[in-house]
């Protein structure tokens, strides 16, 4: 079990005062057996009125309603969390699923939906093709597992990760074209990649907790803003957890937040303000993930 704190704020800047349209707002993580959700508080300048509901997908949405313009706009996460990450080394896979091509069950499918099904235009199969070499050569099954570990540690091998803050995704083509891109764009690249052999696919937008920010050894990519990985449905183990920027799976460091079919989905703010687009000036995101766990053992 690791007890975490989360830090998330996010700073809008802008000439003049502004006006703001309705804002929404996906910052609280998802409670689950997994994730035990302890304290959560958020803090908005200049002042909003904050209606939560929950998302088509069951993320925790909160709506803030603006009454007074600013030229700030201040939006402050705080939560304590217990994360319970999956420890086996081994996934609980159903033995029929245990290799691809296999079926989903009848009765899922209707559930899964579009999270099978391919998104982003790829006419000349580049994105096809590239994932035909993680497929067992010579044989016409290939192990479920083994596929997945594999991609996953190929995308953080191959591509130059780049931060990014500005808003958007490139395509899957575009990330194999360029060979770079930021954590969105290789969890979209993934999600792809196991939706072309009939994998059930989601986006997770997140945090990241680096052991290195509390003297641990490991260090990780992606730490310090918000983070984005995916989740595979496999029969029998359910929604699984794979980060190709770091190139691992299982969930260990990952606070999820929000899951959605496609990215833009999972935005942590979207929102519009009143004025001409020379009245932005700039935005920053700053996010801190600490153990708690370390803090008591040297206290």
């Amino acid at each position: 079990m690791q007890r975490l704190t989360v830090s998330h704020k996010t700073v809008y800047r802008y000439r003049k005062p502004v006006g703001f349209g309705t804002h929404r707002l996906m910052y609280r993580p998802r409670d689950s057996h997994d994730l035990r959700l302890l304290n959560a508080t958020l803090l908005i300048e200049p002042h909003a009125q904050l209606r939560y509901v929950h998302d088509v997908f069951g993320n925790s949405v909160a709506y803030a309603v603006f009454t007074e313009p600013s030229d700030t706009l201040s939006i402050t996460s705080n939560v304590v969390l217990d994360r319970y990450p999956l420890s086996g080394v081994e996934f609980s896979i159903e033995p029929f699923a245990q290799v691809i091509p296999f079926s989903y069950p009848a009765s899922e499918v209707p559930d899964l939906g579009r999270t099978i099904e391919r998104h982003y235009p790829d006419p000349e199969r580049k994105v096809t093709d590239w994932t035909r070499q993680f497929l067992s050569s010579g044989t016409s099954v290939t192990e479920t597992e083994q596929f997945l570990r594999a991609l996953t540690g190929r995308i953080q091998t191959q591509f130059n990760y780049q931060e990014r803050h500005e808003s958007g995704v490139q395509s899957p083509v575009e990330t194999l074209e360029l060979g770079s891109g930021s954590c969105r764009d290789y969890a979209l690249l993934m999600m792809e990649a196991v939706r072309s052999v009939g994998l059930a696919a989601r986006f997770v937008s997140g945090y990241l907790y680096d052991p290195a920010i509390d003297g641990g050894s490991s260090e990780v990519t992606g730490a310090g803003s918000t983070h984005a990985w995916v989740q595979v449905y496999l029969p029998g183990a359910g929604w699984l957890e794979f980060d190709p920027t770091n190139g691992c799976s299982g969930g260990q460091n990952l606070v999820p937040v929000a899951v959605a079919r496609e990215p833009d989905q999972a935005m942590p703010v979207s929102g519009t303000f009143d004025g001409v687009s020379d009245d932005f000036v700039d935005m920053s995101v700053e996010v801190v993930v600490r153990s708690l766990n370390l803090v008591e053992n040297v206290a």
